[in-house]
């Protein structure tokens, strides 16, 4: 243990994910926290429902000055939460290493996070200090699943993830920007052991959950794209889905998706607005329950063919804290003084195998999540 706590500045620390990151680091005795964003007032405000330990600074990490505010702050570790990612720069993890801090983020872009590791690793290497970027459900948790139901296999023949969130959970404009970025965008994915072009949340198609209803869901964007088929040698398939509860919801997109891909809306995002205060609308068509399944088809130790699925439900709204498990894990980690190898490696890498499966099970237990792995049949 640290004899001094950890100074953790949370960026967009009152945001949708950074108040959930707030409160779960906040009664940490190895860490003193501080909820940063641009409005003072509302940093303080929810610093002031977390205990001594806490407190709210306004930090606009688009202004000048941002390494010397870490500095003045004597922030140990930065944990960026303020997406969407998709159009930003390395910044805020440059400035972070230029002060001398760890850094975490939530970044689900596609490019910022697989391009994270090159750009960034000489810095944090030269600076002694851990950075981890896209320390969320995916690549963290979804190859932490992979890893459990995989270990001991010889080849992992495809991996399929889909996300299956609560209609009635609490949405992020900057998160409806993210999934906007990229509707009706081709995207890049490993397909029958090729990369081929699919659009971004067209042609939707349905999925079976185990605790869920079955749901329509469409191809997406994420990391896990490009990071899984070359970390596991992927033979033929890595998917990635989101299928939202509402059907008529997920063929909005789709429609969406179609706009764009004919050049009649060229930038979904600037609808992220108008989508987040309207959202609602949807909200007595659905329910509070959601979840993933991570589906991996291959031969186990022996050669024999194994197609295994991991499910997890969440209920009474709590899907949004999922996301933010990683960045709880690894920041805490760090603030106890375990950022040496083989636990957290110094320098700069995607979040993919960082942690075991069994380490966020005490988060899913705290929320009353369910999971469970099944078996499922092969065909010939």
């Amino acid at each position: 243990m640290s004899a001094t706590p950890l100074t953790v500045l949370v960026l967009g620390g009152y945001g949708n994910f950074g108040a959930r990151i707030c409160r779960a680091l906040a009664g940490d005795s190895s860490i003193h926290l501080l909820v940063a964003g641009r409005s003072a007032a509302r940093a303080q405000a929810l610093a002031a429902t977390l205990g001594p330990s806490a407190r709210g600074v306004a930090l606009d990490h688009t202004a000048p000055g941002l390494v010397e505010a870490l500095r003045a702050h004597g922030v140990g570790l930065v944990v960026h939460t303020a997406g969407p990612f998709q159009a930003q720069g390395y910044s805020v993890a440059e400035a972070a290493a230029e002060a001398g801090a760890h850094y975490i983020d939530l970044a689900d872009g596609r490019r910022f996070v697989c391009d994270f590791p090159a750009a960034l690793h000489a810095r944090f290497t030269a600076a002694g200090r851990t950075a981890v970027c896209g320390a969320s459900t995916v690549p963290a948790l979804s190859s932490a699943v992979v890893d459990h139901l995989c270990a001991g296999w010889q080849r992992i023949d495809s991996i399929d993830t889909c996300i299956a969130p609560a209609q009635r959970a609490p949405r992020g404009q900057a998160t409806l920007a993210a999934v906007l970025s990229y509707c009706g965008e081709a995207i890049a994915v490993w397909e029958q052991g090729r990369w081929q072009n699919r659009l971004g949340w067209a042609a939707p198609t349905p999925v079976q959950f185990q605790r869920l209803r079955p749901r329509l869901a469409a191809m997406c964007d994420i990391p896990d794209l490009e990071l899984l088929p070359a970390h596991y040698r992927v033979t033929q398939r890595v998917s990635f889905r989101a299928a939202l509860e509402v059907g008529l919801a997920q063929r909005a997109f789709a429609a969406i998706a179609a706009l764009r891909a004919w050049g009649v809306l060229r930038r979904p995002e600037r609808l992220a607005g108008l989508m987040h205060h309207t959202g609602g609308v949807f909200d007595f068509l659905g329910t509070p329950l959601g979840g993933m399944v991570v589906r991996v088809a291959g031969a186990d130790a022996e050669g024999a063919p194994r197609h295994r699925a991991w499910h997890i439900a969440a209920d009474n709204d709590h899907g949004p804290e999922i996301p933010c498990m990683a960045a709880i894990l690894l920041a805490r980690q760090l603030a106890r003084g375990e950022a040496v190898p083989p636990i957290l490696p110094l320098g700069a890498h995607t979040s993919t195998s960082l942690l075991p499966l069994d380490a966020f099970a005490p988060e899913f237990a705290k929320w009353g999540m369910l999971t469970d792995v099944v078996e499922e049949a092969t065909t010939p």
